[in-house]
């Protein structure tokens, strides 16, 4: 089983971008923790309907409650996580409240009714630990809802909580590392503000080093440019005057013809 680690700009391709004060948080739907807040709440909602009485026992509204604040909290907190590090941290230790009172209802229910809490000495202990492990997703789980005794699907719901409250444990204390390293909202303003800065700054003196080289190139450009009109101003004036020179050698040679035609 994989571990959720919140992301930061390093994990991305290094290239120039805008910019951002958000922060890159995974999606709330891919961290692992919350699929199985997702399964904790169906499993808790089938789970009070199969074994708690449906009416005037208030441990299902507080069951069902509480597996549904844990799975919300989380999709809240990774929601706000992308503008406030604080408000994430904030909604995920309330996730985990929420998931620790679902834990201690499953395991009032098995004292109460004097059911097992396996250990690591049963031999169902490790077979649940490695399903709950390596399973996330809520299909791998609704086909046993029906199935499960009372004792089985207590115990697989507190393996859950302790798993989601595991994971989210090692989730906060990345969201911690990187906001000792990048900081809040405000640094990242402040941050983006200044990258922007830099980054014109950087713009303006490349601009500022290539002027002098355009100016060459343009002074060059126009100088071949005035060579060039003078050549083409010289070319056409001899082309005029030879053009001018056979128009006269033409006259001067039908004036003869109609001179001789005459004494003729």
């Amino acid at each position: 089983m994989e571990d959720d680690k919140p992301r930061n700009g390093k994990d991305e391709e290094c290239k120039p971008k805008t910019p951002s004060i958000f922060r890159n948080v995974p999606k709330w739907q891919d961290l692992r923790f919350y699929q199985k807040s997702e399964v904790l709440y169906q499993m808790t909602v089938v789970f009070c309907e199969r074994f708690l009485p449906k009416h005037g026992d208030r441990t299902v509204d507080q069951m069902v409650q509480a597996a549904r604040s844990g799975k919300q909290n989380i999709v809240e907190g990774s929601e706000d996580g992308k503008t406030s590090t604080a408000m994430e941290v904030n909604l995920l230790n309330v996730a985990r409240s929420s998931i620790g009172e679902l834990r201690q209802d499953y395991e009032d229910f098995l004292k109460a009714r004097h059911l097992k809490i396996w250990t690591p000495d049963d031999t169902r202990f490790q077979p649940m630990q490695d399903f709950t492990r390596n399973h996330n997703s809520l299909s791998d789980y609704e086909p046993y809802f029906q199935q499960w005794t009372a004792e089985e699907m207590a115990n697989v719901g507190l393996t859950l909580c302790y798993q989601v409250d595991v994971m989210m444990n090692k989730y906060l204390k990345g969201v911690e590392e990187i906001f000792i390293k990048e900081g809040g909202v405000k640094e990242r303003m402040h941050k983006a503000r200044t990258d922007y800065r830099r980054q014109q700054d950087e713009r303006m003196a490349e601009l500022e080093r290539t002027l002098p080289l355009l100016q060459k190139q343009l002074a060059t450009a126009q100088d071949e440019a005035a060579q060039w009109k003078a050549a083409y101003e010289d070319l056409k004036q001899r082309a005029l005057k030879a053009y001018n020179q056979q128009q006269e050698e033409i006259q001067e040679l039908r004036n003869r013809l109609d001179a001789k035609q005459e004494m003729a």
